[in-house]
């Protein structure tokens, strides 16, 4: 890939794929069933690091060495939420999307550091594809990250059965504040979806991404800068301003969403098997009921040593 430089790099570091992903303590088999699709579904080395907040690190430890986890690479890593303070607006319409770790995505050179380039998920995915393929997304010159466009799916025809979904900047950011318009954005530019990012490290840290998205953090705690009705928009409205018109697309089969929008709605079983990734963003989680295609998340499901998750369906 690169000429050979002096520098004393392992040769294992270069073929190592750094997937971050959160365990949440009320919800730890999403980050649990994510890593084991990502690990079930590729040959290449990766590196789980699997973010949590101080009180859950021995709990992640323990169902990762008592389940079938027990081969994955791994590192932990306790996020201090310290650095949250005075950043966070505490009036959301959903408080779940206030919880610390929805931010880790910020933070991401702080958290690792050899590597150059990162893939960063949600915890409500899973992985059908080769993960290698996503780590392959090629990112543009001057790039710190790719996303997946929200006008690229569904198509426009289906866009009816998802009654109410943000796919626009106006779904995010509250135009009718100066500080909003005075970026002069389009509020009908397309949104991405955070939730699945390939990031470089070197241009994040160049470009002081983390700086830039704390500071649209603390004007939103003063100004009140971002949409009320945000579906899921918290972590996302400062990522909308720091990165518009600056990064590159994820391909579109590697993130196929809206999966816990609305329980009443299911894509075709062909469809959901042409999908690399599964992202049940939305209220309706896989492990809750009511939710849709949640078999197809329940396959990669690993059972908590501890007994204390369990999954939540009513048996019809």
């Amino acid at each position: 890939m690169f000429p050979d430089d002096d520098s004393e790099a392992p040769e294992e570091m270069e073929d190592e794929i750094p997937v971050v992903i959160c365990a949440a303590a009320g919800r730890m088999g999403a980050a649990m069933a994510a890593i084991n699709s990502i690990y079930s579904n590729t040959d290449a080395n990766i590196l789980f690091y699997v973010v949590g907040l101080r009180n859950t690190l021995s709990r992640i430890r323990k169902w990762i060495e008592h389940s079938k986890l027990r081969e994955i690479n791994f590192k932990i890593v306790e996020f201090n939420p310290i650095v949250l303070k005075g950043k966070v607006r505490p009036d959301s319409s959903r408080p779940e999307l206030l919880q610390p770790l929805n931010f880790v995505r910020f933070y991401l050179p702080l958290l690792i550091h050899q590597h150059e380039k990162v893939i960063y998920l949600d915890d409500d995915v899973i992985v059908q594809g080769d993960i290698q393929e996503l780590y392959d997304t090629t990112l543009a010159l001057g790039h710190a990250a790719a996303f997946s466009d929200d006008c690229d799916l569904p198509s426009a025809q289906d866009m009816n059965r998802f009654v109410g979904l943000q796919n626009t900047y106006m779904g995010y950011l509250d135009y009718r504040k100066k500080t909003i318009k005075d970026l002069g954005i389009s509020p009908s530019t397309c949104s991405f979806n955070p939730g699945v990012i390939v990031a470089n490290m070197t241009e994040w840290k160049h470009q002081r991404i983390t700086k830039q998205l704390e500071k649209w953090m603390q004007k939103n705690v003063e100004e009140n800068l971002y949409s009320s009705s945000l579906g899921g928009g918290v972590a996302t409205s400062p990522m909308l301003i720091v990165f518009h018109g600056k990064y590159s697309t994820i391909n579109p089969l590697w993130h196929i969403r809206h999966l816990g929008w609305n329980p009443d709605t299911r894509y075709s079983e062909h469809f959901l098997q042409e999908a690399k990734l599964l992202h049940w963003n939305g209220r309706h989680k896989p492990w809750d009921f009511p939710s849709v295609h949640n078999d197809l998340w329940e396959s990669w499901f690993v059972p908590d040593p501890a007994g204390i998750f369990k999954l939540n369906h009513h048996s019809s």
